[in-house]
C-alpha cells in the first residue's frame, strides 16, 4: 500500500490532505505533538514526533513514499522556525527515498503579484514573508539538484473550507455572519485567490499518483477560486438564502494594535494582498493531472459554514 506521512496532520491543510489520501486509498501517517493525536481524522496513523528534532522526524518518516509538508508555524515564528524545519524535512526526505510535497502560497510574488501568475511568474521578496518562502522552495530546488531530493510544490491561494478553524473566513470574513456582516479586506471589486481546502485535497493525491513522471523539483498552481469581494459576498448570501450586510477590515485601528501585538504587525504586513488583483494560472497542473473537480463557491461556502458552525440559520441544513 501506498504510504504518505502529513507533517502538521491536525492543522488546517494537513486535515484536509489526509482526508484526501485516505479517501484514495493510501496509508495515512500523521505527524504530531503529544496533544495532537485525538485531533486526527479516523484512520490517520498517529506517529508522534517534532518536525524541529532530525533524528526523531527522519524516524517517523522511514517507510513513507511521500512527505506532505503541511508544516506551518505562527507568522511570528517563521523568521525563526521556517528553515530549519525546511532543513530537516530535506534530510527525512532523502533518508527514506520519499518524494516531498509542499503547499507554496501567493506571498513569493510580493508586491508585483499579478492576475494569472504561473511557474514561470518572477519571484520578489518584497516582504519578509516573501523572501523566507522563496528561500524555503530554493533549499528544497538545491537539495533536488544536488541530492536528488524530489520535491513538488502545489502553490494556492488562501485556504478556507474544511474541519479545521484558522482561516480568513471564519477569522474575518465571516466572522460576524450571525450578526449578519460580511467583512472584506480590502477594495470589494478586486479579485483575489482562494483554495477551498477539500479540492486542493484531491489535487495533491493526483500529483502524488503521478509522482514518478515529474522532474526533481516541479511547481505546480492550483487555480482554485478566483473571487473579488462582491463574488465571495454574493456566494455566501445564496448559500445561507438572505442578504448581508458589507464591513471593511478597519486595517488603521489593526496597525496600531500591531504597535504592541506582533501576530496584528505580522498580518497588517500582507495586507496589500486585499488591494491587489492576482490569481493563479492551473493551466500546467490541469495538463500534468487532467481536468480536477471544483466545488462550486455557493457550496463551497455552504459547506464551510456548515463545517464550522458559522452560522446557526436552519436553512443552512437543506
Amino acid at each position: 500500500m501506498k504510504t504518505v506521512i502529513v507533517l502538521g496532520a491536525a492543522g488546517r491543510i494537513g486535515d484536509a490532505a489526509a482526508r484526501s489520501f485516505l479517501a484514495a486509498g493510501w496509508r495515512v501517517k500523521g505527524l504530531v505533538r503529544n496533544t495532537g493525536a485525538g485531533r486526527l481524522p479516523a484512520g490517520v496513523e498517529p506517529v508522534k514526533g517534532d518536525a524541529g528534532e532530525r533524528a526523531g522526524l527522519i524516524a517517523a518518516c522511514k517507510g513513507s513514499d511521500v512527505i506532505l509538508n503541511a508544516l506551518n508555524p505562527l507568522y511570528t515564528e517563521w523568521a525563526e522556525k521556517v528553515m530549519p524545519m525546511a532543513e530537516n524535512v530535506a534530510a527525512a526526505a532523502e533518508d527514506a527515498g520519499a518524494i516531498h510535497m509542499l503547499p507554496g502560497n501567493v506571498y513569493n510574488f510580493g508586491y508585483g503579484i499579478p492576475v494569472g501568475a504561473n511557474e514561470d511568474t518572477p519571484e520578489m521578496p518584497s516582504t519578509e514573508k516573501a523572501r523566507i518562502r522563496i528561500a524555503m522552495e530554493g533549499l528544497f530546488r538545491k537539495a533536488a539538484e544536488e541530492r536528488g531530493v524530489r520535491t513538488i510544490v502545489l502553490r494556492a491561494g488562501d485556504f478556507y473550507g474544511g474541519s479545521r478553524p484558522g482561516s480568513w473566513l471564519d477569522l474575518i470574513i465571516l466572522a460576524r455572519l450571525r450578526k449578519g456582516i460580511f467583512t472584506w479586506g480590502g477594495p470589494m471589486d478586486v479579485p483575489h485567490a482562494f483554495a477551498y481546502l477539500p479540492d486542493l485535497g484531491r489535487a495533491f493525491v493526483a500529483l502524488a499518483e503521478k509522482r514518478h513522471e515529474f522532474g526533481a523539483f516541479e511547481r505546480f498552481h492550483f487555480a482554485g477560486h478566483t473571487l473579488s469581494g462582491n463574488q465571495m459576498k454574493q456566494a455566501t448570501e445564496a448559500a445561507i438564502e438572505r442578504g448581508l450586510a458589507t464591513r471593511t477590515v478597519p486595517w488603521i485601528a489593526l496597525r496600531a494594535a500591531g504597535l504592541v501585538s506582533p501576530m496584528m504587525r505580522e498580518v497588517v504586513r500582507m495586507s496589500y494582498l486585499w488591494r491587489t488583483p492576482h490569481s493563479l494560472d492551473g493551466g500546467k497542473l490541469e495538463q500534468a493531472v487532467g481536468e480536477l473537480p471544483v466545488t462550486d463557491p455557493v457550496e463551497a461556502i455552504r459547506q464551510s459554514i456548515a463545517d464550522l458552525a458559522l452560522c446557526d440559520d436552519s436553512r443552512m441544513a437543506a
